[in-house]
């Protein structure tokens, strides 16, 4: 019975945006020019961090990596988007979704560690300057990296694994435009308690240590600055935090719209609105806040404009 209704489900269908035919057109402009400003604007910062010698530093090492994650999470979701909306061909196959569902949970985990391991190196930068230098050392940061990178992986095959061994019925069709699982959960005709319960636990446990990290490393900042208050300690520690705590604010703000405070059935356009925000928005906005908010990034930026003059002419 298991593999029949396993067999009988060879794809999905996403129904997408709740969007008017009429309006198809715009929306599919507007979410291909945000994608097109994700993906240039993200690799525009890891060339920038790649090519500046000025930028090699566990700062950038870890915004490096984070830009690498916003434009693989959101090229995991959004170009099948916008294929769908293009074509109006809502199926997935049943392979593509898991594979969709696999690297989605990866690089929500992945940006969830680079977050926490950027406040640690914030902490460090402002509490203990003097020996910045001894702590965050080229060794300690491949570590944090890779260990990401790791944990991530473990985490989204663990979901993956649990997920292939479920079974479905007649319902296939995903009121969503991307492979959530939590949505998924919900369609399947299988016991699903086990798998709730390791969302509940492993992946609380992450999301836990990682908002703590967060958290703890921005409390001990405030204290270390309150000690001693003064106006340009202030500044200082906002043009060195400001950017990693901008982003921390879009990452779980809206995380938590869409898993901690989740819509009735009758009004689930608000998730998928803050899956949006969430899948498209804030990747795209990353570049811009680390950008725009910091003065190495502009000055590593003019000085590729200008070899990019000199080499035109």
């Amino acid at each position: 019975m298991r593999s029949e209704n396993q067999s009988s489900v060879s794809e999905f269908f996403l129904l997408g945006l709740p969007i008017r035919p009429e309006e198809q057109s715009v929306f599919l402009a507007l979410f291909l020019g945000m994608y097109l400003t994700t993906v240039l604007g993200n690799l525009l910062i890891i060339l920038l961090i790649r090519l500046d010698s000025h930028l090699h530093t566990p700062m950038y090492f870890f915004v490096s990596h984070l830009a690498l994650s916003d434009v693989s999470f959101s090229s995991v979701t959004v170009p099948k988007m916008l294929m769908n909306m293009q074509t109006q061909q809502l199926s997935i196959s049943y392979v593509g979704c898991v594979s969709q569902m696999y690297f989605f949970i990866l690089f929500v985990c992945l940006d969830n560690f680079l977050l926490a391991v950027m406040a640690y190196d914030r902490y460090v930068a402002v509490c203990h300057p003097l020996h910045y230098t001894a702590v965050m050392r080229k060794e300690l940061c491949v570590l944090l990296v890779a260990g990401s990178w790791f944990l991530s992986c473990a985490h989204a095959l663990l979901h993956t694994v649990l997920f292939s061994h479920l079974s479905f019925c007649a319902d296939n069709t995903i009121p969503h435009f991307f492979c959530d699982l939590t949505v998924l959960l919900k369609l399947t005709c299988s016991d699903t308690s086990l798998n709730e319960l390791v969302i509940f636990i492993e992946g609380g446990v992450f999301a836990f240590l990682s908002f703590t990290t967060i958290l703890g490393s921005y409390i001990c900042i405030g204290v270390t600055i309150l000690r001693v208050p003064s106006i340009k300690r202030i500044c200082k520690a906002l043009s060195t935090c400001g950017s990693h705590l901008f982003v921390v604010f879009l990452y779980y703000g809206t995380l938590a719209m869409i898993y901690f405070f989740p819509s009735s059935n009758s009004s689930k356009v608000k998730d998928i609105i803050a899956s949006v925000m969430y899948t498209v928005v804030t990747p795209m906005l990353n570049p811009f806040i680390y950008s725009l908010r910091n003065r190495d990034m502009k000055l590593a930026l003019g000085v590729l404009y200008r070899r990019g003059i000199i080499f035109a002419t």
